[in-house]
């Protein structure tokens, strides 16, 4: 079973919903209406199922809007200190998460897989 389709099992367990509902393109929050209770079982699962150490204020992107406002005050880049401080996400996913913050919070299934690739790569 690939990342996807684990993550997708994992999710559709804890927020109770049917797998087909799930894509790499799924916001979290937005579109499937996880809550914190909810990150913190997903947080839980991915440690134990992919055994890594999962850190909850990047892999759901907590920081996301403090990294702006300190890029912002320290007159930094948005994106290079973006790069810098959420090394698994893609430039090109991050100039659309920038691109996207006034929809609502960004986390997407795909940049779950993103921080479970680089946790991977790490060990």
């Amino acid at each position: 079973m690939d990342i996807l389709e684990e993550i997708t099992e994992i999710l559709a367990e804890i927020l109770d919903i049917e797998n087909h509902n799930i894509s790499p393109e799924t916001y979290l929050i937005r579109e499937l209406g996880a809550e914190s209770i909810d990150l913190l079982e997903l947080a839980v699962a991915i440690n134990s199922g992919f055994n890594i150490d999962v850190n909850d204020d990047e892999i759901f992107l907590r920081k996301l809007r403090d990294y702006i406002t300190e890029a912002e005050q320290q007159n930094k880049n948005i994106l290079q200190y973006l790069v810098k401080n959420l090394p698994f996400l893609s430039h090109k996913r991050l100039e659309n998460i920038i691109a996207d913050l006034e929809g609502g919070p960004t986390l997407k299934v795909k940049d779950l897989i993103s921080y479970i690739e680089w946790q991977n790569h790490g060990t």
